[in-house]
């Protein structure tokens, strides 16, 4: 009894250390490339600079699959695994079922709460194959730890919060806060009361207004490649009412663009924090907070605009908020943990590399497909047609059906054309994917990416400096090159030492980092280690 007694003491005489941290904040910054953080680091004085000096920093992770997407760089983040076992590929891929281009996360089965039904929208993790850091932390805590996501993005939520976690996102539709009915049938009483606020609508008629002075930011304003859309116009200030009347969904785009969308999911976070009551005991939770507002800026103006320049200066400033409620919620810094980092990085519009004297181009996947689709008609007749997802090709056509046509050399002849053109580097069918010798090194990414039953029949991959977009403006992201597949990761708090940690990582190492770091197992498919180096220095 007496040394049953003796034990206990000692155990309860343990320092604070020897503990998990109560709370674990896991943020993530759409598009945030490492080259656009570290061009404006200079600048970032407020939560993300701190962050950077405070934590342990490493400037260069790099994914290792090939198509740098939001919803997989989340699914990535969150489960250790690279897509060929999580099986998120992309944002949408093309149902071999019915021929045509799906969502992510779509689940007819468990539409959006209380917002109208829309075929093929983002609702649930059904399509996530594997096991999320969320989900092992419900599990192992027997459902005690909690695990909350929220942001912009359905797909980014959806992909932090797992099976067994709660994910909320924006609706732009309706306006508010939403999630879908796989993870409950009835709002809870803080995501209520966090809608009555109307935040969003709080900025209809208000317009974004440069943080600094302009003679701070660098470049021009105005850039004939940037895009006009949701009423912003190209120029500082930019109204936020959409050009309308009263708030609606074009307004509510608007200020997902803008800078505010930051503050308010900052918002979403501290009610989530208040109204989970996460951090309050020794059990720890996970608090998962995917800012899009960076990503959606990125889109509409690239990454060496005034609007991201000023997107990243307010970000610094909101996650100081951020930070330091997670800090209260926490009971102190000593039970904090904290992990920053991006789904994908970004290009420039290629219009301003060229005229940099760089060999860039704006590629159309419709023109590419339909000289595709002219190719393959010319060679094995019939009514087969090519449709691109990105990266991935997709052939479909009854004639492919019939006894008389070999799949796999048409498959063969497709990635032999694109292999020949001028915007492309390689090109593979899905039949010699893991045979085909890989001189350059371009088909690993390739591999990583391709899950069987949603990947295309032929993959490929467009030159460096070459922007496979659809639109004449704007810009966009989904390659293995640096400038798309580099990002930051940041670990900070209870343990962890500060520097800066040159060596490449890769992604798939954050989610069993912090599993060591919360003392729970990692996600069962994970792929990635832990990063030892975080808590000796070396």
């Amino acid at each position: 009894m007496i040394r049953a007694l003796l034990l206990v003491t000692a155990l309860a005489a343990l320092p604070a250390s020897a503990r998990p941290p109560r709370l674990t904040l896991f943020i993530t910054v759409d598009a945030l490339g490492s080259d656009v953080l570290l061009r404006n680091r200079p600048r970032l004085q407020g939560g993300l600079g701190q962050l950077l000096t405070a934590g342990a920093f490493y400037p260069y992770a790099r994914y290792g699959f090939a198509e740098c997407r939001t919803a997989p760089g989340h699914a990535t983040l969150s489960t250790g695994t690279n897509p060929w076992r999580h099986g998120v590929i992309d944002n949408r891929w093309v149902d071999r079922a019915t021929g045509k281009p799906v969502n992510s996360f779509v689940d007819p089965a468990h539409p959006v709460l209380e917002v109208p039904l829309s075929p093929g929208q983002d609702a649930s993790p059904a399509n996530l194959m594997v096991e999320t850091l969320a989900d092992r932390l419900r599990v192992a805590t027997q459902e005690r730890g909690k695990a909350v996501a929220v942001s912009l993005k359905s797909r980014a939520a959806i992909a932090m919060a797992g099976r067994l976690g709660q994910a909320w996102w924006f609706d732009d539709g309706v306006g508010k806060f939403v999630t879908g009915t796989w993870y409950t049938k009835e709002f809870p009483t803080w995501v209520k009361e966090l809608n009555a606020r109307k935040l969003p609508e709080s900025y209809f008629g208000k317009k974004w207004e440069l943080m600094r002075p302009r003679a701070e930011y660098v470049g021009e304003d105005e850039r004939p490649y940037e895009v006009n859309a949701y009423g912003l116009g190209r120029t500082f200030p930019h109204p936020l009412d959409g050009g309308l009347p009263s708030p609606g969904l074009i307004s509510y785009r608007a200020f997902g663009v803008s800078p505010d969308s930051h503050d308010v999911l900052v918002e979403a976070a501290k009610a989530a924090m208040v109204g989970e009551a996460l951090g309050k005991d020794e059990v720890p939770d996970l608090l998962a907070v995917s800012l899009s507002g960076t990503d959606l800026v990125f889109h509409e103006f690239g990454p060496y605009s005034w609007e991201m320049q000023d997107s990243l200066l307010r970000l610094d400033k909101a996650l100081g908020d951020l930070i330091a409620a997670a800090e209260r919620a926490a009971g102190g810094r000593a039970n904090l943990v904290i992990a920053l980092t991006a789904d994908h990085g970004g290009a420039t519009a290629p219009e301003q590399w060229a005229a940099q004297g760089l060999p860039a181009q704006r590629v159309s996947p419709v023109v590419l497909a339909q000289e595709l689709t002219q190719e393959l008609r010319k060679q094995f007749g019939g009514d087969v047609t090519a449709s691109l997802e990105e990266l991935d090709v997709y052939l479909s056509g009854k004639s492919l059906e019939g006894p008389k046509v070999d799949g796999a050399a048409m498959r063969r002849a497709a990635a032999a054309w694109l292999a020949k053109h001028p915007a492309v580097v390689t090109a593979v069918a899905r039949d010699d994917l893991f045979t085909a010798p890989d001189i350059a090194g371009h088909l690993t990414p390739l591999r990583k990416g391709y899950f069987p039953e949603r990947s295309g029949d032929v993959l490929y991959m467009v030159k460096p400096f070459h922007l496979l977009y659809t639109d004449a403006e704007g810009t966009s992201h989904g390659t293995p090159y640096s400038y798309d597949s580099q990002v930051p990761v940041v670990f900070a708090g209870k343990g962890i030492k500060p520097g800066a940690y040159l060596e490449e990582m890769d992604p798939v190492d954050v989610a069993p980092t912090l599993a060591a770091l919360m003392e729970i197992g990692m996600p069962a498919s994970a792929e990635g280690k832990p990063r030892a180096e975080i808590l000796t220095g070396k």
